[in-house]
């Protein structure tokens, strides 16, 4: 008798920004733009965004060092549709490398801004996705109040 398949842990989040769909696409896909508001602590800053915008393209991002780390995360675009939806692969190459997941954010016009439905799916078990979920949360944080100073 087969075994059901577990399903993979995963997270959902939503935000609302007040600015239109096209600033969000850009501030994801414009690396200089990525560079000003990719951080998860004060002071954190992103030493180095390269984006291959396209499917198949690859991405890495260097972020952090307040601490005396930094993070290094990359992957494979799956899916670009610009100004509506963004996929792509998601890996630790110097800590965990073999452990991929996926994210999808769908960017959707709405109450004179954007709603951003954001999902990470696969992760290796429930500790990751919660910290995961903690480092998300202070990521789009993050990137509403790039909105603000701009």
């Amino acid at each position: 008798m087969e075994q059901p398949v577990k399903e993979k842990p995963f997270l959902t989040l939503g935000r609302h920004y007040p600015v239109a769909p096209q600033k969000v696409w850009r501030a994801w896909t414009d690396p200089q733009a990525l560079k000003r508001w990719w951080c998860v602590k004060p002071g954190e800053v992103a030493s180095l965004v390269e984006l291959d915008l396209r499917v198949g393209g690859r991405y890495r991002i260097v972020f952090g060092g307040t601490d005396g780390k930094e993070h290094e995360v990359a992957g494979v675009y799956k899916e670009v549709v610009p100004n509506r939806k963004l996929v792509f692969t998601w890996s630790w190459p110097r800590t965990s490398p073999e452990r991929e997941s996926l994210v999808t954010i769908v960017f959707k016009d709405a109450r004179g801004g954007t709603e951003l439905d954001f999902r990470h799916d696969q992760f290796f078990d429930e500790k990751v996705r919660d910290a995961h979920n903690h480092g998300w949360g202070l990521i789009l944080e993050s990137l509403g109040q790039f909105f603000k100073d701009a």
